[in-house]
């Protein structure tokens, strides 16, 4: 083992990865020398962040901890540290279960870690800054609050991480300022409700004029929003994207489904006509924005007209992007509390690869649509014979990317430039560099 080394290890969402990132930076300027996800832990010191969202992440979680907590008996590694959403959650029955981490902390007291581990002799980064990007430079996720106020019925996440608390709008523009000055020229901004921001600060919506700012910071070449709530959604936020051409046309709100029944008993709080209206005025207010939702199948009392419901939607929106999945039962929970887990595992299967396979079609077709068209590719990297990149369109890791050939040219990793796309998968394009 390395002395002195923290390998700390992320699993779950880019809200996670901040908290990782923004732990590394501290340590570092303590002296400690940090690697994130390495193929070979090989520290003195091993720190699990993890994730408590639905069953199969939780066994993630779970299981990453066992595999070290036997590496921690035989010596491999001095101390196991575990925090994030499953130990704020399962502290007492973590530590009852498995005794070989040294120590569990929450969501949100994790940084006690700097205080319990003794501070290393070499010398301090003091010129480390608010986070260590573990992302490639060009880009960085930027968490502008945490928890939420919604008690949707499935969802976990208050019980988890508590109510909506936003950041101030100049800590958030600070460090986007410092990132600009370290190199980073795209943001991924994120919360668990982006469109909630500064309704506890400054006692309304504020994600407009947050972006409208952010904008303005010289240096600052992308910004791209996940996760907002379609109920009571901003729409000066679209004025925000037509003013600003570094505001990217895109737009992560997760919809869940659109039978109303369902809509109901998931306490949503909108209605299918409400959602529909709204797709229709986000396309209408900003021509080619492209959508990236989420949708549930299975959930307690659907029905197999509520599925060809959600079906029939999905024909009907042609969403750019969209990601399903089924429901989970979690514990606390107000579904799990108020309803019986009624549809059966394989009906949930089914449904949703029913949804996918349909995506998939759909998917296709849109990307094949730009066959021929010029557009503004990022490269984030080389694999084998083509360079990688995305459009302003693809948000890294979870959207199609734009593969280049090499030939003999040479693309610089985080440089723009102007492809011609000339080939479509169902995920993937297809393009010649042109600049």
């Amino acid at each position: 083992m390395k002395k002195n080394q923290i390998d700390i290890i992320t699993l779950g969402c880019s809200k996670n990865l901040v908290d990782s990132e923004s732990l590394m930076r501290m340590f570092q300027r303590k002296g400690f020398v940090c690697k994130h996800d390495a193929e070979h832990v090989e520290g003195e010191y091993v720190v699990i962040n993890t994730c408590g969202f639905i069953e199969d992440a939780k066994q993630e979680s779970i299981d990453t901890i066992l595999e070290f907590a036997q590496a921690r008996e035989e010596g491999l590694i001095a101390g196991l540290y575990v925090m994030g959403c499953l130990s704020q959650r399962y502290q007492k029955e973590l530590e009852a279960e498995i005794p070989q981490v040294d120590k569990y902390y929450g969501k949100f007291n994790y940084k006690q870690l700097l205080e319990d581990l003794p501070a290393p002799t070499q010398k301090a980064d003091e010129k480390a800054s608010v986070k260590q990007n573990t992302t490639p430079s060009h880009y960085s996720y930027i968490k502008i609050s945490e928890g939420c106020d919604r008690h949707c019925a499935y969802c976990a996440i208050p019980i988890i991480t508590g109510k909506h608390v936003s950041r101030p709008k100049e800590e958030i523009l600070d460090e986007v300022r410092a990132l600009v000055a370290e190199g980073v020229k795209e943001f991924q901004i994120i919360a668990q409700e982006l469109t909630y921001y500064g309704v506890d600060l400054y006692g309304k919506r504020q994600i407009a004029e947050l972006i409208d700012e952010m904008a303005q910071i010289k240096g600052v070449k992308w910004i791209r929003l996940h996760y907002a709530y379609p109920n009571q959604f901003p729409m000066e936020l679209l004025d925000v994207m037509r003013r600003n051409d570094n505001v990217c046309k895109y737009l992560d709100i997760a919809l869940q489904h659109i039978s109303d029944r369902m809509l109901d008993r998931m306490r949503r709080n909108t209605t299918k006509q409400e959602t529909m209206h709204l797709i229709e005025e986000l396309r209408k207010a900003m021509p080619g924005i492209h959508l990236r939702t989420t949708l549930m199948v299975g959930f307690p009392g659907e029905t197999e007209e509520d599925f060809q419901e959600l079906m029939e939607f999905t024909r009907w929106a042609r969403f750019e992007r969209m990601g399903a999945f089924a429901y989970s039962e979690e514990e606390g929970t107000y579904s799990a509390e108020h309803y019986e887990d009624d549809v059966p595992k394989e009906v949930k299967e089914a449904r949703l690869s029913k949804l996918m396979r349909l995506q998939q079609g759909i998917s296709a077709e849109i990307e094949a649509a730009k066959i021929g068209k010029v557009m503004k590719v990022i490269v984030d990297r080389r694999e084998g014979d083509y360079y990688v990149g995305r459009t302003e369109f693809c948000s890294p890791e979870v959207d199609p990317e734009v593969l280049i050939p090499v030939a003999n040219r040479r693309l610089r990793k985080g440089c723009f430039y102007d492809v011609k796309i000339t080939g479509a998968e169902e995920f993937d394009l297809y393009g010649e560099a042109l600049t």
